[in-house]
């Protein structure tokens, strides 16, 4: 049986003299258009909902559940980094600056910091770890994962209206078969990453085709 995220790596930094611990967590670093998104959290140890988990693993209706509960009983900020941003600094470095603005729009200031991966943002000031799969590990990244995923999910619904045909309702920008066969279609979008291979090499084709 899979072991669930637990609170042992926020009681290991209580026991250190912490008193607000945060968890951070970003998706979109893999999909070909629209911003990364990340959130930081804040957890009330005596009100954490049940059944927390990566958000990959949970359904669509647990994981809208599961936001709602995190919303009414924690701390917690959304933040993004644009495609702008991407294109200029690279994904990861994207990612770490929407983990930064997550964090630092907290309503109170955390002391110490969990994040999601094995690597710790640059410009992150404040005590903090990184966690190797941690939306598996730590509740309050868990948390985290599950604000963004459903922030940036709904984003994309909202971008697949401004833009239709390429499915972004159903595929939230990922190189899925049909999003792909979109691109070739109907083209790049405002919203498209275009330091992305495949976003790059149909621009680049174009340039080539065009007198």
């Amino acid at each position: 049986m899979t072991q669930a995220p637990d609170f042992s790596f926020e009681s290991a930094a209580l026991l250190r003299g912490f008193t607000v611990i945060a968890g951070v967590d970003e998706v979109g670093r893999g999909p070909l258009c629209g911003p990364v998104t990340a959130a930081a959290v804040v957890l009330d140890p005596a009100h954490i909902p049940a059944g927390l988990n990566d958000s990959k693993k949970l359904s669509a209706a647990k994981r809208a559940k599961l936001a709602a509960e995190i919303m009414e009983t924690a701390q917690f900020c959304v933040a993004h980094a644009s495609v702008e941003e991407i294109d200029a600094i690279n994904i990861l470095q994207a990612s770490h600056l929407a983990m930064c603005r997550a964090v630092a729009g907290l309503s109170k200031r955390p002391d110490h910091v969990l994040v999601d991966g094995n690597r710790l943002p640059r410009d992150l000031t404040l005590s903090a770890e990184a966690v190797v799969k941690g939306d598996g590990r730590s509740v309050s990244i868990a948390a985290a994962s599950i604000l963004a995923k459903e922030a940036r999910d709904l984003l994309m619904v909202d971008l697949a209206q401004q833009y239709p045909g390429y499915g972004w309702e159903r595929n939230a920008g990922y190189p899925t078969k049909d999003h792909l066969q979109a691109l070739l279609d109907l083209g790049v979008t405002p919203v498209h990453r275009r330091s992305f291979k495949p976003v790059h090499n149909i621009l680049c084709q174009e340039k080539f085709i065009t007198p």
